[in-house]
């Protein structure tokens, strides 16, 4: 079995688990040679659950299944929210909401969300049917508990005895967190997050399974749980990636997740300058070498 596995994240639906093997390999072997490691292809593995989201063939003469703006439910709503203030804070070529618009409440502001997201180099290159899609591909995995399941067992089927580096990016950094919280006993020893969504209040970390923990101290917000005994966890984001609406995870998880600011260049939340940073190459290979006589560690 792979000593590393790979979870892909929203908008892969026309993908297979052989094509993104193609793509996330050699990137992520060849950040790890940057860091002065060596991990060959063949022990790269591909968790693929986006033939979840893939809409079905249908006959001509049948309805039509794609999502419009109009469409969007509350979830779908605040998401794009989110999205669209932390683009306007980030690029300098979109228009920030308003507090009336940044609700996101009313058709029409949906379609300024839609129109201001258009002129960033963010989402620029996506247009909007994909991205109503990532929209509703997260809905469903928060909303949908088969979908969520389903999922996770994907990810349950490419982890084996010799898995030791667990990567998710994007969505797929919130079905790792999850597989791996839920199987204490997988001999996975570093999570790897990149371009994660998992810190985002109310939509996404509030939702997660397990459940943060209520806080303790006055002041203090909930403490999401660590995902397994004497595991480690690096989360590397690029400063203008906007679905990792939060950068650093360390005030919701804890001091111990290592957390590092990249450059990925114009494309902030593509996953292959991710995986060719040296940062993430220098996490993977840690994860592969032996763990340290106290794998326990602070901040768990």
């Amino acid at each position: 079995m792979a000593r590393v596995v790979c979870v892909h994240g929203i908008g892969q639906q026309r993908e297979t688990a052989n094509t993104l093997h193609q793509a996330w390999a050699p990137a992520l072997c060849g950040g790890v040679a940057l860091a002065g490691k060596h991990l060959a292809e063949a022990e790269v593995g591909c968790a693929f659950y986006g033939y979840l989201f893939r809409p079905p063939g249908r006959h001509l003469a049948g309805g039509d299944p794609l999502v419009r703006a109009r469409d969007l439910d509350e979830f779908e709503q605040g998401l794009l929210a989110a999205w669209w203030d932390e683009a306007a804070r980030t690029d300098a070529e979109v228009v920030a909401p308003d507090a009336r618009t940044l609700a996101v409440r009313t058709p029409d502001s949906v379609q300024r969300a839609l129109r201001a997201l258009s002129g960033s180099r963010f989402f620029a290159t996506l247009g909007e049917r994909a991205l109503l899609s990532d929209l509703r591909q997260v809905r469903d995995y928060f909303g949908k508990p088969e979908i969520r399941q389903q999922a996770r067992e994907q990810v349950a089927a490419a982890v084996g005895e010799d898995t030791r580096v667990l990567i998710g990016h994007s969505l797929g950094s919130v079905v790792a967190y999850e597989a791996l919280s839920a199987n204490p006993e997988w001999p996975v020893r570093l999570l790897v997050t990149l371009g994660s969504p998992l810190g985002i209040p109310n939509l996404v970390f509030d939702r997660l399974e397990p459940a943060p923990a209520p806080a303790t101290l006055a002041g203090s917000g909930p403490r999401g749980r660590w995902p397994g005994p004497g595991r480690s966890w690096a989360n590397i984001a690029d400063q203008a990636d906007v679905v990792a609406l939060v950068k650093d995870l360390r005030p919701e998880f804890g001091p111990g997740v290592d957390c590092w600011l990249v450059d990925n260049g114009a494309h902030a939340h593509n996953v292959r300058p991710y995986l060719t940073a040296v940062e993430t190459g220098r996490a993977i290979a840690a994860g592969l070498d032996p763990p340290p006589t106290d794998p326990g560690g602070s901040g768990r």
